[in-house]
């Protein structure tokens, strides 16, 4: 007998736009509104939706046929894990094997244990369309109407799998995530919930992403006790087969994979010109120059950062002739280059 479903959060449901076409949806529009979205039955005409509702082994097919031949990268864990790919007791390891082997081994394992409540969980996780199944895109795409990804070209992925979960993490990109087989529940959380979600250590991390500590199957309150407050913000959002959910970048997400065989494939994609630097790097580096200095110090380099980061773009410069502004002024690809210069002067010397 299959698994039941994990208990639902008490939460706030995703907002849903029925009989979704996103051909027609202003992807930028939504992502600018900034909450997540479910665009339901969006993707209901792909072919390997519709392979996945005829049975896992029809989409399985579909892969196999796809397949460029490259080894693929897996998580395998032991059923006791129970799906949910994390830390060991001590957070200094994790508790999944890193497996590389061919596709079909993987799709054999999957679907040779469908049922069995003893089979290992198993988990291909970010694999890039246009490497490892080149073929399989043009088929099951999506081409938003408003000409987001003319502009802004995404990494196309698609992830593999039993039931498991990836513990709760956030992304640095936009994201539209495709349910293609099986179910998946979302849970978010918005970007200011970080402190109530106890994230753990920044290296290593189970897939290059800060997770949280707290399992949300069974969250210990007591050790965790902020964790009340985020669930108070959290929203659900419960994707069938064709099914598209979008949301913004730098939400918390908590995915969960309800099937015995399941597939999805995600866009990742940020408005944002190329030449940017990832903010991560800042954050790290404010590690190095800012977290251990006095409190009054940090205080007066907040109302800088305010000032110059957070504030709008133009106040900053307002007041300074054109010629005179440098940095303070809009960037290209020039000034980005002369910025990372400096930068890396002053790390180096």
């Amino acid at each position: 007998m299959a698994d039941a479903d994990p208990p639902r959060p008490a939460a706030h449901a995703v907002r849903t736009i029925a009989n979704a076409a996103v051909d027609a949806i202003a992807l930028a529009e939504l992502i600018a509104q900034g909450q997540p979205v479910i665009l339901k039955g969006a993707a209901r005409d792909w072919p390997l939706v519709r392979a996945g509702l005829d049975s896992p082994e029809a989409a399985a097919a579909m892969l196999r046929a796809a397949d460029a031949g490259h080894p693929v990268v897996g998580y395998v864990g032991d059923p006791a894990i129970r799906g949910r790919f994390h830390y060991t007791p001590d957070a200094t390891g994790m508790n999944f094997t890193t497996e590389r082997a061919p596709l079909g081994s993987f799709l054999d394992r999957i679907l040779a244990t469908q049922g069995d409540p003893a089979a290992p969980s198993i988990y291909l996780g970010s694999t890039d369309l246009g490497t490892y199944f080149p073929e399989l895109r043009a088929a099951n795409d999506i081409v938003p109407s408003d000409g987001s990804f003319d502009r802004h070209p995404p990494t196309a992925s698609i992830w593999i799998g039993n039931r498991t979960t990836a513990a709760t993490h956030w992304d640095m990109s936009d994201n539209m995530a495709v349910c293609v087989a099986g179910r998946r529940r979302f849970t978010l959380f918005p970007p200011d919930q970080v402190g109530n979600l106890y994230p753990g250590p920044i290296d290593p991390t189970p897939a290059g992403q800060v997770v949280s500590m707290v399992d949300l199957a069974a969250p210990d309150l007591d050790r965790y006790p902020r964790f009340a407050a985020a669930l108070a913000c959290a929203m659900v959002a419960d994707l069938e087969p064709g099914d598209v959910l979008v949301y913004p970048a730098l939400w918390w997400h908590h995915v969960e994979a309800l099937s015995a065989f399941n597939i999805l494939v995600n866009y990742w994609w940020n408005a944002a010109p190329d030449y940017l630097d990832t903010p991560m790097t800042t954050l790290l580096h404010g590690m190095l120059s800012l977290r251990d200095r006095p409190d009054h110090e940090k205080q007066a380099w907040r109302s800088l950062f305010d000032h110059y980061l957070f504030a709008p773009a133009d106040q900053a410069r307002a007041h300074l002739p054109k010629a005179a502004q440098g940095p303070l002024a809009p960037l290209d690809a020039v000034m980005a280059r002369r910025l990372r210069a400096l930068i890396a002067n002053r790390i180096n010397r």
